[in-house]
């Protein structure tokens, strides 16, 4: 069943492909770490034709504690909305990005800002970083941090695509060299829409031009208390839906360089999801039901599935040891009858998870609230989608 929705969003971007010994890298200034540019981002294939791509713009000053809290904690609920969008018939490429400022532990000459990860469909990254987010004092430069995101990301060009960038604080909008109304104007020039979230009281969030810095951007205004702690509803379908997930993590392999450690963590990110409560942990098990989750750089099936030709070019020092020395006709079969058996679970989570959102809605209506991250963010998605032509699946 499709709905119309009355949003407007986000999401592309661009990927570098790498050979065995000629990767690019991406040198993180905090922690002195190159890491492959392969296991930030994964390519699109070549039957997709628009992305959604968000940038989130999160202080992490001291007394921002909360809401690191609820983006780690409404992460996975955001992205199960986004993956209910279609631009005519297709599901579109998903993209996010994030970005910290306004924490004393950031280079002064960077303004306080560090792009935590760039644009990149790697979701386990994403809440990855999440949970490293650390809070210290800090001047907060809204005008700088956007520019920075506008600037540096590789944005789509496509005129179907929906690029959004969320950015949560409780500073005035003005701080910093760098004019907010600026960094608007360049981003609504590039049609990308600036959505703020003011931590606090909403006549406050307006006195100090969070309003206008949305206004300005083409997006929504919100304010949230970053205090609360995320209401989740556990209903009955949650344990059907676990036993699903550690099926279906079974059915992924690893290959290359970084195959073993990012399997790994994606086990570890179920573990952070459930850190916060089971309920949260099942929103994530649900996403591995959608094509938005997606990891082409490190698990053979989805690479296969993108290139049914790889198996006959990889080389056996990319493959797991347990795979190495079979032949191509072993691996293809391998690979076949784990991509069914996935196939198969993730029609199992989506049926469950359809059960499982009807009974959250229904519990909704009777303690609805919208004072938090995730509310706001969804909020603004479907809000915000139809101007650019999309749908809902429900």
């Amino acid at each position: 069943m499709k709905t119309t929705l009355l949003a407007s969003a986000m999401l592309a971007s661009g990927f570098l492909v790498w050979k065995y010994d000629t990767r690019p890298y991406l040198l993180d200034k905090e922690s002195d770490k190159a890491t492959p540019i392969c296991a930030y981002v994964t390519p699109p294939s070549a039957e997709d034709n628009t992305h959604i791509q968000v940038a989130l713009l999160l202080d992490t000053s001291n007394s921002m504690d909360g809401l690191i809290d609820q983006a780690k904690s409404r992460l996975w609920n955001i992205i199960n909305t986004l993956t209910t969008l279609r631009y005519k018939g297709k599901a579109p490429v998903i993209e996010i990005s994030l970005y910290e400022y306004g924490n004393d532990g950031l280079s002064p000459a960077s303004n306080f800002i560090r792009q935590v990860t760039p644009l990149t469909t790697d979701l386990d990254l994403i809440s990855e970083k999440l949970f490293t987010l650390r809070t210290n004092g800090g001047s907060e430069y809204c005008g700088a941090v956007i520019t920075e995101a506008v600037k540096s990301l590789r944005w789509g060009k496509d005129q179907a695509d929906m690029k959004l960038i969320y950015i949560a604080g409780n500073e005035a909008f003005t701080q910093g060299r760098i004019s907010y109304k600026e960094a608007a104007s360049e981003a609504v020039g590039k049609n990308i829409f600036i959505n703020t979230i003011y931590c606090g009281d909403k006549q406050e969030g307006i006195s100090t031009n969070w309003k206008d810095g949305a206004d300005r951007g083409h997006g929504q205004y919100f304010n949230i208390d970053s205090d609360k702690k995320v209401v989740f509803i556990e209903t009955p379908y949650d344990g059907k839906i676990e036993a699903c997930n550690e099926r279906i993590n079974q059915t992924y392999i690893g290959y290359g360089a970084y195959g073993a450690s990012k399997k790994s963590n994606q086990i570890m990110q179920d573990k952070n999801a459930k850190s916060l409560s089971s309920a949260n942990s099942v929103e994530r098990y649900v996403s591995k039901s959608k094509g938005a989750y997606r990891n082409e750089s490190w698990d053979l099936v989805d690479r296969v599935n993108q290139d049914k030709t790889v198996l006959k070019s990889i080389s056996q020092r990319d493959l797991p040891k347990e795979l190495q020395g079979k032949s191509v006709t072993e691996l293809e079969a391998l690979v076949a009858a784990k991509s069914k058996e996935r196939e198969s679970i993730q029609k199992e989570m989506a049926t469950l998870g359809k059960q499982r959102q009807k009974y959250i809605d229904e519990a909704v209506k009777k303690t609805v609230t919208t004072d938090d991250l995730g509310a706001a963010i969804n909020h603004s998605i479907v809000r915000l989608a139809a101007a650019k032509g999309y749908t809902a699946e429900n």
